[in-house]
C-alpha cells in the first residue's frame, strides 16, 4: 500500500518540509559522487553505529569526521540507495506539510529532530553491541506519521495497492493507512534478524511512538487532536480560537 496524496490542505508554505527533502537529496547526490568506497566510508563516518555511540568500540581515526553523538543527527540525512531516499521523501512530502502547519515552523524542526533521536535510541537499545551503521530519515519521518495519526486520522489518503499485474487506486482514512503501516513495522520487527542487519524496524517504531507522544504538547493550542473536518485548516482554526 503506497500513499500518493492526501486531501488535507495547509495554510502555510511548508518551507522546512521542502528544506529537509532538498537537503536529503543533495546529501544523497554527494554520497553518490564519492563512489563506492568513499560512499561506504561516509556511511561509517556519519551514520549511527550503536557500539560506537555507546563507547563500546572505537572507529579508526581516519573515519572519525564528527563526534559519535553528532551522528545521531547526521545519520538522518544519509540514505542507502535511491529507493530508500525516494520512499522516505514521498512520505515526508505527503504528511510533513500538515505537521509543519499544525506545529509551526520552529516547533516542527524540534519535533522532527526529537523524533529522529528517539528513533535512533529505539534501535540502539534493541541491539547496543551492533557495529552496523544506521542511516536514513525513516525514524524522524515515522514521528511525523505518528503525529499525523493523532491530528488527522479522518483525512483521506490516495493509496496505490499493487496487485500483481493489476493495481488499484483507492482513498482510505489516514488512520487506516498509518495504522496498517505501524502494524507492518511491529510484525517486521518481530521477524527481523537478531543481528540487527537490514531495515531498522525498531527505529521506525521508536520514532512513531515519539511522534504520538510529542504532538499533543507541541501542536499549536488552536489545533485540535483527531480533527474531523476535511475543509481548510484555516477554517478549523477560526472555529477553535
Amino acid at each position: 500500500m503506497i500513499p500518493l496524496h492526501d486531501d488535507n490542505p495547509t495554510d502555510i508554505f511548508p518551507v522546512l518540509t521542502i528544506l529537509f527533502i532538498v537537503t536529503c537529496v543533495l546529501v544523497f547526490f554527494w554520497q553518490v559522487s564519492l563512489g563506492s568506497p568513499g560512499g561506504q566510508m561516509a556511511v561509517y563516518s556519519l551514520g549511527v553505529i550503536p557500539a560506537v555511540l555507546l563507547d563500546k568500540v572505537s572507529l579508526p581515526a581516519e573515519l572519525v569526521l564528527v563526534p559519535a553523538e553528532l551522528t545521531v543527527i547526521t545519520s538522518m540525512f544519509l540514505h542507502g540507495g535511491f529507493m530508500h531516499l525516494a520512499g522516505n521523501m514521498l512520505y515526508l512530502w505527503i504528511f510533513g506539510n500538515n505537521l509543519e502547519d499544525a506545529l509551526g515552523h520552529f516547533r516542527f524542526i524540534v519535533f522532527y529532530l526529537l523524533c529522529g533521536v528517539a528513533a535512533v535510541f529505539g534501535q540502539v537499545l534493541q541491539n547496543p553491541a551492533s557495529e552496523i551503521p544506521m542511516i536514513g530519515a525513516s525514524g524522524a519521518i515515522s514521528g511525523v506519521l505518528g503525529g499525523y495519526l493523532l491530528l488527522y486520522p479522518h483525512a483521506r489518503v490516495l493509496v496505490l495497492i499493487p496487485l500483481g499485474f493489476f493495481s488499484q487506486l483507492i482513498r482510505l482514512p489516514a488512520g487506516w493507512v498509518l495504522g496498517f503501516w505501524f502494524l507492518i513495522q511491529l510484525v517486521s520487527s518481530a521477524l527481523s534478524s537478531p543481528d540487527g542487519a537490514g531495515v531498522a524496524w525498531y527505529a521506525h517504531i521508536g520514532g512513531f511512538i515519539a511522534g504520538m507522544v510529542l504532538v499533543p504538547f507541541m501542536k499549536r493550542r488552536n489545533v485540535p487532536l483527531f480533527h474531523k473536518s476535511h475543509g481548510s485548516s484555516r477554517w478549523h482554526r477560526t472555529l477553535h480560537r
